[in-house]
């Protein structure tokens, strides 16, 4: 690659001829996508296969087992469906791996499946920002300002997460159609889903360079809220161990860690290497192995963001035990052995009438547990005061 070093010259008639066979090279190089065709064909379609059914199963639950109608549930309702949306854009990448890198379906189509992984991945991602600050507003004693968020639709009064949902899916449609009907720099019909030179710096790169930002904020909001939940939920566990419920707090908190730890794992490493990727992209004197590294590199990144959607499900019923319970009891009739843990968590309603009044029941749910443990700090704060 010796037209890369040719550039030393001061007659300025030479550097351009340089940095046109710079751009020239870059625009003939061929990036090796051999390697990672079979693994990306494997794994994308047991991503496929594990997310669509436990997806499909969170989305029966929460429609028709799980009888709560508050915003989380709806919260939780698009985030499934924003799930199974990315997972339906799976098969087409599957097929073209499977097909030796060959797209067979045209430009529009291609850039419609790619588009359309991407919006549902960053619908993911805020909706489980929104989650957390749901769950953390809970714990402030925030909770009754926030159902008082509420708008009337159909005739009926819905829950403020229904309009968030509404518009954050319009805005996601919107911006998904100039991304559909902009011309690539250059596109071949033959080819979807690689690395993709970028001759200027269009629109398209500031967009993505904003989702990255987009993503580091929902982050931030992410871990300040799930930090906060969990140091508190631990300081009472820790502070009063003579309540029934001090134990499930802790476990309640580790959980939230879990969820941390999840959205990290998956969504941190592409979003970590996707400015270095942006830069590849827009870059006039980048070496044809370095684009070749950065492409494999994002493609490896990019599973991790894919497997979070076989992940989500069971993040759902981890955290939320009445919808675990619902999905215990619905198993329990074609799985006989579950009816023991089903029947136990009956047992465990029973038994509330031994708990004393004003305390945390140990049959409490997560979120509900939060808020019953609120009122109880703040009810045992008033009382004191009234001693005094």
């Amino acid at each position: 690659m010796t037209t890369f070093t040719s550039t030393a010259s001061n007659d300025p008639r030479s550097l351009f001829s340089s940095v046109s066979s710079v751009v020239s090279a870059n625009q003939n190089c061929t990036i090796d996508e051999e390697t990672l065709r079979l693994p990306l064909a494997v794994l994308y379609s047991l991503f496929f296969i594990f997310g669509l059914v436990g997806n499909l199963f969170a989305l029966w639950v929460f429609l028709f087992l799980h009888s709560s109608r508050n915003s989380v549930r709806v919260l939780l309702i698009n985030c499934a469906v924003a799930d199974l949306v990315l997972l339906a854009c799976l098969p087409f990448r599957v097929f073209y791996h499977v097909n030796g890198n060959k797209w067979e379906l045209g430009a529009v189509a291609c850039k419609l499946v790619g588009n359309l992984f991407y919006m549902n991945m960053y619908v993911s991602i805020l909706l489980l920002g929104l989650i957390s600050l749901d769950r953390y507003l809970r714990l402030q004693g925030r909770g009754r300002a926030r159902r008082c968020m509420q708008m009337r639709l159909w005739g009926r009064r819905r829950p403020w997460s229904w309009g968030v949902c509404g518009a954050l899916w319009s805005l996601s449609l919107l911006a998904l159609v100039p991304m559909i009907a902009t011309a690539e720099d250059s596109q071949d019909s033959r080819k979807c889903f690689q690395f993709k030179k970028r001759l200027s710096v269009t629109g398209k790169a500031y967009f993505n360079a904003a989702l990255v930002i987009f993503f580091w904020l929902v982050f931030v909001m992410l871990v300040v809220s799930y930090a906060k939940i969990a140091s508190q939920l631990l300081r009472v566990s820790q502070d009063k161990p003579d309540l029934p419920n001090a134990h499930k707090y802790q476990r309640t908190a580790k959980k939230s860690f879990f969820v941390l730890f999840l959205f990290t794992v998956c969504f941190g490493p592409y979003h970590a290497f996707r400015p270095v990727y942006i830069l590849t992209q827009i870059s006039q004197t980048v070496r044809c192995d370095t684009m070749q590294l950065v492409d494999h590199t994002n493609e490896v990144m990019l599973l991790f963001s894919a497997f979070n959607s076989c992940l989500d499900p069971v993040m759902y019923f981890l955290l939320s035990g009445s919808v675990r319970k619902a999905a215990m009891q619905a198993l329990g009739h074609r799985l006989p052995f579950l009816n023991d843990a089903t029947s136990n968590s009956s047992t465990m309603e029973f038994r509330r009438s031994s708990v004393p009044m004003g305390l945390p029941e140990p049959g409490l749910t997560p979120r509900t547990s939060i808020c019953v443990l609120n009122s109880t700090l703040r009810r045992t704060g008033a009382a004191q005061n009234g001693l005094k």
